[in-house]
């Protein structure tokens, strides 16, 4: 009785001292939480490994059954309160720390005659254990909230929308997966018993019981914003908490004009050729066009150049409105454009003629007179048949149209 009595207290205690720093993580900074965290987790995996008390079910670690539960627990209510991105950060300094302790404690273990001191020695093989044990806590720590937020939302869509419910059934489920393989790796390393395996389970569930109505009480009474109702699809989650987004952000900018955020000249010789190359063999039509602004370097010379970039963003958005949706616009350099379009003929005229009004049409505040464009058209099979001829010959209906006055449409030769 008198261990429960401690565990709980011990469960009180932790709770109300990370709730506490949680609650003005946005004053004093979330670092100082993740801090507590990493302090904690050493404790946590000692106490783990060489503290047990013994109740009727088996052998209880207040490490894993208290601090270890508490510890996901708020890991979820992170995630419920800020992101998985947010969620993620300890996670990553956890395991890189657990890395570095091992590594140093190895290197130092090359020194085998370190000075002898009254009272303790160090031991290396300790530090070897435990590092070994967090390091293994901390790569099934990143599995677990994995598999935390996944469960948590698919449990909003498939069995119940109430957090509480949410909270207790995805914390039980991850941490029946986690006592199992955490206990392998303990016994391998500390020899712990069976009953530790048993007991932990069923310590672990009363644990998740007691976190979950502690966290709905702290999001009831202290945080009363209202909660996310969509879920999150798993997909995004995974992306977010392995940092994948981010390259699949940063290959979406790879490619892309700055000025602009249209597709650049790379982008154009690479799908260019590949969009001829599908046109041949579905036996389609497609037309490029060279779009050109007229007089842009008298803009520059006369206006600057940040009104120039604005000019040249201007008609990039107008060309966008009036192409249609699968045509495909890049900006080829300085102030020209190329524009593909698969199957236009014999509307490809027709759009151009559209894209040259707006152009003409749309308003510059900061100029006296109208921007317009001049472009060039030529069509793939009819003026060309592979795509550097099909360039060649819209560029030079490009510079018949800029040679016959300019702000006009004139087709390639056949």
């Amino acid at each position: 009785m008198f261990g429960s009595l401690v565990l709980l207290a011990h469960g009180i205690i932790y709770f109300i001292v990370m709730g506490s720093i949680f609650r003005v993580r946005q004053s004093i900074g979330v670092g100082v939480f993740f801090c507590l965290l990493g302090t904690m987790h050493f404790l946590e995996t000692y106490l783990a490994a060489t503290f047990f008390i013994e109740l009727p079910f088996g052998l209880i670690s207040p490490g894993s059954t208290v601090m270890f539960t508490g510890k996901l627990a708020f890991f979820l209510l992170l995630y419920i309160k800020e992101d998985a991105e947010v969620m993620r950060q300890p996670i990553y300094g956890l395991l890189s720390g657990n890395i570095l302790m091992i590594a140093l404690g190895l290197l130092l273990r090359l020194y085998s005659n370190p000075a002898s001191l009254p009272g303790y020695n160090p031991d290396l093989r300790f530090i070897d254990q435990m590092g070994l044990l967090m390091v293994w806590g901390s790569l099934l720590l990143f599995i677990d909230l994995i598999a935390l937020v996944i469960i948590y939302e698919r449990l909003g869509k498939l069995v119940t929308t109430t957090v509480p419910g949410r909270i207790f059934i995805s914390l039980a489920l991850v941490l029946s997966f986690d006592q199992a393989f955490f206990y392998l790796g303990l016994h391998h390393l500390t020899g712990v018993p069976e009953s530790a395996f048993y007991g932990g389970w069923i310590a672990k569930v009363a644990a998740t019981a007691f976190f979950s109505l502690m966290m709905t009480a702290y999001l009831r009474i202290f945080e009363r914003e209202p909660l996310p109702v969509q879920s999150r699809r798993a997909a995004d989650v995974f992306d977010r908490l392995t940092y994948r987004h981010r390259y699949e952000k940063l290959a979406e900018r790879v490619g892309r004009d700055a000025l602009t955020g249209l597709q650049d000249r790379g982008q154009f010789d690479a799908k260019g050729a590949a969009m001829l190359q599908a046109a041949s063999q579905s036996g389609l039509s497609l037309s490029l066009m060279m779009i050109d602004i007229d007089h842009f370097k008298s803009i520059n010379d006369s206006r600057g150049h940040v009104v120039g970039d604005g000019v040249i963003r201007k008609v990039a958005e107008t060309i966008v409105a009036s192409k249609r949706e699968g045509d495909e616009l890049f900006r080829y350099g300085g102030e020209e454009f190329a524009l593909l379009c698969p199957q236009t003929p014999p509307g490809a005229m027709a759009l151009a003629e559209r894209i040259r009004a707006a152009v003409a049409d749309s308003n510059h505040p900061e100029l006296e007179r109208p921007v317009t464009v001049s472009i060039g058209i030529a069509t793939f099979p009819t003026h060309a048949r592979v795509f550097r001829e099909l360039l060649e010959k819209a560029d030079a209906a490009l510079y018949r149209a800029k040679a016959s006055g300019r702000n006009g449409v004139v087709g390639a030769d056949a």
